[in-house]
């Protein structure tokens, strides 16, 4: 788990950087993007234009598998406007960039800068229209050494400039069909920055086989499944999905799964059984757990080759000597420096277009202050990165002491894993080893990992750090019982 801060970089080498850069863009030095100097700390409008079309409004039920089913609010009904249809051709001035010779650089230390990665997963094949089921956005800030994901909805009712409001997963063929500069990919850019206010500097695609490829290449993954899944999945993939016969229900988890390029698919992919929300965390939870298992197996030393040999999986606007540069700022980050965010409820609410269509209607205060923090360097995190917590599996369950570090994590604090010295722990416990043995900063770990206050236990005689090799320098120990339960919401951690 120590290496996890690969995590963005990898991102951009084996979901971005693998396939096959653009030509206009090939060999040109890496630069990052900032906000200019007078540009507003909050994220641009999201949506100038009303959304309510004629017609009833229905509040619909969102199904999410491990909180309750809740009933949202449905927006106001108001009379429709005319429109004029220009007014959805994009406006939004684009935020300055710094030049390889440092332009800019009055601005490199005012914390904006980002370089802001789109990951897109389609279900596009030959001859035929597709849809971009799959978006998460990743937030590199170089100068903090921190990285946020957000998940978005395919669901998501936007504006498509210079066409129309629709689902966002539309844009990026819409692009292509009409023959928009920069083809689909600059079409969804600009929606995304429209709409949501985020700038997105480097893109890339991949498709399903190109996805099954990039993991089965890496060996497979292992991923660390908090909470068991359950849906619909084809006997074998060489089965016709046509046939009702060849599905079955499969469930995985809870524990460390190994999959391989099909089964990681089909668990970020699949959402019968749940919901396009519950997708968008069990994608996030393949991406971190593909970074992991990249580095373990020394993918970093294999850059240009797998830039080679997986070249027509991805299209992306990253060229080789991106990529290598990217990786100067790895020092930077640790374990605990991602952040993951959804579009999901409260951010949005259930809705039924005219046409009978179940769409999401972004809430726009509150969507606003989520994607403001997600551009903002997280203050938390650098305190919470002071805390350095060894986990250890006090069962006999294997998988335990991983799925309960990357929980941790989640929240921003740095975990070691630890051998066990027994596997009879009724209870879990947090051992206290700090000197002051504060519960103002106790609690929080407590609440991450859903302890009673009572689980927390004061080390007899606080000593002083170890020294020497192999010294553990933690702060807290935390012991895993038989009562632990390793389901958790990421999305409620705090962050």
């Amino acid at each position: 788990m120590k290496k996890i801060f690969y995590f963005t970089l990898l991102a951009g080498l084996l979901l971005a950087g693998c396939g096959t850069a653009a030509p206009a863009s090939a060999g040109l030095p890496f630069v990052l993007v900032t906000v200019a100097p007078n540009a507003s700390p909050t994220p641009t409008p999201f949506q100038p234009i009303p959304w309510t079309p004629t017609g009833a409004v229905q509040s619909q039920p969102v199904m999410d598998p491990v909180n309750p089913t809740v009933t949202l609010p449905a927006p106001t009904e108001t009379a429709v406007p005319t429109i004029d249809p220009n007014i959805l051709i994009n406006t939004v001035v684009p935020f300055s960039t710094i030049g390889p010779s440092g332009t800019g650089s009055q601005v490199l230390n005012n914390g904006q800068e980002t370089v802001n990665f789109l990951l897109i997963g389609s279900d596009r094949r030959p001859g035929g229209s597709f849809r971009t089921d799959t978006l998460v956005i990743a937030i590199l800030r170089p100068n903090e050494g921190q990285v946020s994901l957000i998940s978005i909805p395919r669901d998501l009712w936007v504006s498509i400039p210079g066409w129309e409001n629709q689902r966002i997963n539309t844009a990026y063929q819409h692009g292509i069909s009409v023959g928009y500069p920069g083809g689909g990919a600059g079409l969804l850019k600009e929606t995304i920055l429209y709409n949501l206010g985020v700038r997105i500097d480097h893109t890339a695609l991949v498709e399903f086989d190109g996805f099954r490829q990039i993991v089965d290449t890496l060996g497979g993954v292992d991923v660390p499944v908090a909470c068991p899944y359950t849906d619909w999945r084809l006997i074998d993939p060489s089965f016709n999905p046509e046939n009702e016969n060849n599905w079955h229900l499969y469930t995985t988890g809870p524990g460390v799964i190994h999959m391989d390029g099909d089964l990681a698919l089909w668990y970020a992919r699949s959402r019968q059984k749940s919901s396009d929300f519950d997708r968008g965390r069990r994608q996030q939870e393949v991406l971190r757990a593909l970074f992991v298992q990249a580095l373990q197996t020394g993918t970093l030393t294999r850059i240009p080759e797998l830039y080679n040999n997986l070249s027509s999986s991805v299209e992306t606007d990253l060229g080789l000597g991106d990529l290598l540069q990217l990786a100067v700022y790895a020092p930077k980050m640790t374990n605990a420096d991602i952040r993951s965010y959804y579009i999901r409820p409260p951010y949005v609410s259930s809705w039924i277009t005219e046409g009978g269509a179940y769409v999401l209607l972004p809430n726009e205060a509150a969507l606003q202050g989520m994607l403001t923090e997600a551009l903002s360097p997280s203050t938390q995190i650098v305190q919470r990165q002071t805390i350095v917590i060894d986990v250890m599996n006090g069962t006999s369950i294997p998988g335990y002491e991983t799925l309960a570090s990357t929980r941790l994590n989640y929240a921003g604090y740095e975990t070691h894993i630890i051998p066990s010295d027994r596997q009879d722990y009724a209870y879990s416990v947090l051992i206290d080893k700090t000197p002051a043995q504060d519960r103002a900063q106790s609690g929080p770990i407590l609440n991450v990992m859903g302890m009673p206050p009572v689980s927390l236990i004061p080390a007899p005689s606080p000593q002083p750090s170890p020294s020497g090799e192999g010294a553990s320098t933690s702060h807290y120990l935390l012991i895993l019982g038989y009562d632990y339960q390793p389901c958790f919401s990421p999305e409620k951690l705090g962050q």
